[in-house]
């Protein structure tokens, strides 16, 4: 019997696109609508996501708009995003809120690589522990006979290929967002 790794490999595709997702919420200095995903507002006694009770557009390469559908909203956007701690400047108009990205200096930008790192470090451990789950169930399957000795270091080796592959992944993916964040 060989081993199915297909469940396996969703799971490390899901920790792929975790890393991604992370790195896409981090303010790099440019405006990205997707750094306000993790902004929930206080809105008719619920807590919502931001995208949820209004639309965020690009203005330009450091703004944010923000177009609240229910212009009562506009201060609980407000403070939702000034308690997130993202460190944006934010200045209200008629039309709504305009999020303001601020320039990022030497001392940030290599505190935000500190961060990519961190996260780095997160996928890769999620990684091991998929890692260990999939040998042992391998180990097991050997123990009840489900699978030959060779079978077993055969899996083994194919598991040791696509963790290499995907640490490979998200080796690249560190190095982009640092690249797009030191220039």
């Amino acid at each position: 019997m060989t081993y199915s790794f297909s469940n396996f490999k969703m799971e490390l595709k899901k920790i792929e696109e975790f890393l991604g997702k992370e790195y896409n919420q981090l303010n790099i200095g440019r405006a990205s609508p997707m750094v306000l995903d993790s902004v929930f507002v206080e809105s008719y006694g619920s807590r919502v996501p931001l995208k949820n009770i209004a639309s965020v557009s690009i203005e330009d390469p450091k703004t944010l708009r923000i177009a609240p559908w229910d212009k009562n909203q506009i201060k609980e956007i407000e403070k939702a995003i000034t308690l997130s701690n993202l460190g944006l400047s934010i200045a209200t108009d008629e039309l709504g809120i305009r999020v303001i990205f601020p320039q990022l200096t030497t001392e940030t930008r290599q505190d935000l690589v500190k961060v990519l790192k961190e996260k780095l470090e997160e996928a890769r451990i999620a990684v091991r522990r998929e890692r260990e789950r999939i040998w042992d169930d391998i180990q097991a399957a050997e123990k009840k006979n489900k699978m030959t000795e060779d079978e077993k270091f055969k899996a083994k080796d194919d598991l040791q290929k696509i963790i290499n592959e995907t640490n490979k992944n998200l080796e690249v993916s560190f190095e982009k967002k640092q690249k797009e964040m030191l220039n």
